[in-house]
This record gives C-alpha cells, structure tokens and sequence, in this order.
C-alpha cells in the first residue's frame, strides 16, 4: 500500500455489531488498486457486500446494474472531475451515500462535496481503523433509516407491515427480516407452509424497496406446463416451434428493472434449473429458437413449501441454484405457531366480507372459541376461505359454529388453544379478553404511555380511556 492511500492495518476482528451490515453493497471506486482491494478487504470483513471500480465510467456502469447503498468516492480520478463524478452518481442513486476520499492539500474539495450531497469524508493517508468506524456509522445511520421506515409502514397499516397481519413476536422478527431484504437487490427465499403468505411477503419486498415503481412479475411454478415454462421466462422468437406466429418477450425481460417472483420455485424440472442458474449468474438469456443473448436486470425472488436441502440431496434440485437463490432466506410462521394473530386476521376478513356482501355479520363467542382452536393446517388462506364460505352460506346475522366447515366445527375446544397445538389444556381466552389483555400488554410496553399505544392499536383515544375506565371497574 502507499502512503498516499491506507496508513496502517489493524488487527482488530469485526465487532458483532458490525456483522450487521449484512446485505448493504459497497462500491469502491478509485484508480489504485491496492487502495481497492484494501477497502473491499476491510468491507468483507464487516459484512459488507463489496464492488469495487477503477474509473467514473466503470462505475456509472455497476450503477446501472447494481443496488448500491454506500459508495467511496476517490475525488481524483483519471479524466474525470471527482465533484461531476459525484453529481452523476448522486443523480443514479439518490439514496446511496457516498463517501469522497481526496488528499490532505484538496481538503477544500471534500467540503465542496459535502455541500452537493456526499454524506463525509475522509482524507488520505487513512488508516483501516478509521475505515471501520466510518462504515460501521454508516451501517447504523442505514439500520436506523430501514427502522423507521419500517415503522412508518406498521403505523399505517396498524396491524403488521405491508398488508401484513400480524403482531406476534414471531411476525415482529419477519417484518424486521423484510426491511433488510427491501434494502438490497440480493436473491431472497422466501419459505413456508401453504397458504402463509409467502406471495404477499414478496410484494411487501419489492413495494418497500428502491424498485417500488418497478414491475413485480409473479410465476407459479407449480401451474405451469413443464415445456411451456422455458417459453414463458425465456421468450420465444417468431417461428421457433409449431404455433410460434411472432416473437414473445419472457417474463424475466418483461420485470426489466423489477422484480420476478418464484413462487413453487422448487417444482421447475431440473433441466430448466440450469438455465435459470445461467440467467441469474450472467444477467442474460436467450429466447427459444435464438442464437442472440439478452441482457436482464431483474431482481430474483424465490418461495416454496419444499424443504429444499432435502431436495438437494435427493438430487431433485440443483445444490449450486439453492446456494445461488438463498442468498437471504425467511420463514414465515404457520398460523398455529402465532394463535394470538387468528383474532386480528378474523376480525380483517369479517370486515372485508361485510364490505364486500353490504351484510354485517359477527361471530358468536363459541365460534370463535372453536377457530382459535383450530389447528389451521391451510393457515391464512384456509382462514380466509372458511369466512368467505361461511358468509355466503350464512343468512342470520351471527356465525354459529354449526355454520362453519365440518372440519372446523367439530375441533375440540378444550384440548386446543395453545401456541404448538399440543392440547396442553389452556384457557380459551373470549375476544372481549384478549382485547383487554391487548390493550393492557401495550400500554405497559409504551411504559404507560396511552395516546402512543391508542395509535399502535388503531383505536381512538377516547374509545381507549372509557375500555380502561370499564377495566377498572371490573375489578
């Protein structure tokens, strides 16, 4: 290394604090190489994702392809001025950060930076240790923004996140896992049970990402005929097979700049595999019956209800795919590991169906003692199917656990209601209960604070105070 670049190295390991860069991309540019690869070193050691450039135009171009939260700007480049490097990039990605990395006598520059939107600064020599500490704020500075907007997102929708329904501890940690997935372009599997909701999970992805505006292009998998799907992601040009009276663009031209969703990702046949590994590898496919490439820029989602190491080793999925896909992964509960959301995601969908139908209906105590009960093995989608049945077979204005399904109907109460469904006898809780311990449990975690848990809860302040005045006079 030169003088004029890193100073020192230092010793010291990552702290765990650190590791939770994770999942943020890094662009290096600047004209040394030892300078490069000294920075990427010290980026991959924190948990960084790291790209590095040699030139403006070598990074207008990574720009292009690439997600980049944090870029290291050398102000002094070849054939280029370091502030119009930075207006051209600032102007790509107006979200990046950029740090500019000038020398001890172009200080006057760096501020220059400063004013036309670089987030800091540093002066060369630099030592590794500064390096560190100025990613690590940069990390907690991008933690703290994805935080926020993550609760921006809970508060409007005052239930979970995205559309999401759900505050059980369990969902609390998938929507913390989604906001670090909407703030990169890498690969997410997304994993669960049927019907949990792994298609809405990658909406929720994409909407809260810097791609919103975006196409979000969803491919069941599973439905497609086996020699339809290569046609359907690749494309076809005009005359490649019987029926072929014109080109057609596949699905992942089509998200260009988006999203594509996977969903039964791990029903594509094996053959096709390899070609989907291709296109994600090289970023290019080729339409059936041609001989020219396409370039894709398109962000990969992925789900499925397989368990897919298992499939690797049976030989039924490709193990170089899996590791390519599981670059992130999440799992999405089962509705019977998250019980206290079931009267939440009923109240949801009673309120959709009475909307939807202009008849308002209401569950009797004994019908909802019974869905809590049950085990859900559908999960949300049974949920929702078991309402919109009952309302349309319903005529009175009260659910009565005979107008339920068979299967729900005749679920045992007393041996159900607990969070793993082992029949551990636990109390069945009414709805009038749960709405007390509800309101109660959220003002104690808001240390009293009434008008902020009032909000969480989506209720007004007024219907709070006079729940809290019948509380008290109940005791």
């Amino acid at each position: 290394m030169t003088s004029a670049g890193i100073a020192a190295v230092s010793s010291n390991p990552a702290s765990p604090q650190m590791m939770a860069a994770n999942f943020l991309n890094l662009l290096i540019v600047d004209d040394e190489r030892a300078i490069r690869d000294a920075c990427r070193e010290v980026a991959l050691s924190l948990g960084f994702m790291a790209h590095v450039a040699d030139s403006a135009e070598h990074a207008y171009r990574l720009l292009q392809t690439q997600n980049i939260d944090v870029i290291l700007l050398d102000l002094r480049l070849p054939g280029a001025s370091g502030l119009e490097a930075l207006r051209q990039i600032k102007s790509q990605r107006p979200d990046a950060l950029v740090i500019v990395v000038t020398g001890c006598g172009t200080v006057q520059s760096a501020v220059q930076a400063m004013k036309n939107g670089a987030y800091e600064y540093m002066t060369k020599p630099f030592s590794i240790d500064e390096l560190k500490l100025l990613l690590e704020r940069v990390s907690n500075h991008l933690k703290l923004k994805t935080e926020n907007r993550m609760l921006r997102e809970k508060l409007k929708s005052k239930q979970g996140f995205g559309g999401i329904i759900g505050r059980a501890p369990e969902m609390e940690k998938l929507y913390r896992i989604i906001a670090k997935a909407a703030s990169s372009s890498h690969p997410v599997l997304i994993l669960g049970e049927s019907g949990t909701g792994k298609e809405m999970v990658a909406r929720s992805i994409h909407y809260s990402g810097t791609f919103h505006d975006k196409p979000f292009i969803p491919v069941d998998c599973g439905s497609l005929v086996p020699t339809l799907i290569e046609s359907e992601l690749f494309g076809y040009v005009k005359g490649a097979f019987t029926g072929a009276n014109q080109a057609k663009d596949g699905l992942l031209a089509i998200a260009e700049g988006g999203t594509i969703f996977l969903d039964e990702v791990g029903e594509l046949p094996i053959d096709l595999q390899a070609k989907l590994l291709r296109a994600i590898q090289e970023k290019e496919i080729r339409p059936v019956g041609s001989t020219r490439r396409v370039p894709i820029n398109v962000r990969i989602l992925a789900a499925t209800n397989r368990e897919l190491e298992q499939a690797v080793t049976e030989g039924t999925f490709r193990r170089d795919l899996y590791f390519r896909l599981n670059v992130l992964s999440l799992r999405i509960p089962p509705l019977r590991e998250r019980r206290e959301d079931i009267p939440l995601l009923i109240a949801h969908f009673v309120e959709r169906c009475s909307r939807a139908s202009g008849r308002e209906k209401t569950l009797s105590d004994d019908a909802l003692k019974v869905m809590l009960a049950y085990d859900w093995p559908g999960n949300v989608r049974e949920l929702e199917n078991c309402l919109e049945r009952t309302f349309a077979f319903t005529s009175g204005p009260l659910i009565q656990v005979s107008d339920l399904p068979p299967a729900i109907a005749s679920t045992h109460v007393g041996n159900a209601g607990n969070g793993n469904g082992n029949g551990n006898g636990r109390k069945i809780l009414t709805m009038a209960e749960l709405e007390r311990q509800t309101i109660l449990n959220a003002i104690a975690e808001l240390n009293g604070d009434k008008l902020q848990a009032a909000r969480l809860l989506g209720i007004g302040k007024t219907t709070l105070y006079r729940k809290l005045k019948d509380y008290a006079a109940q005791i």
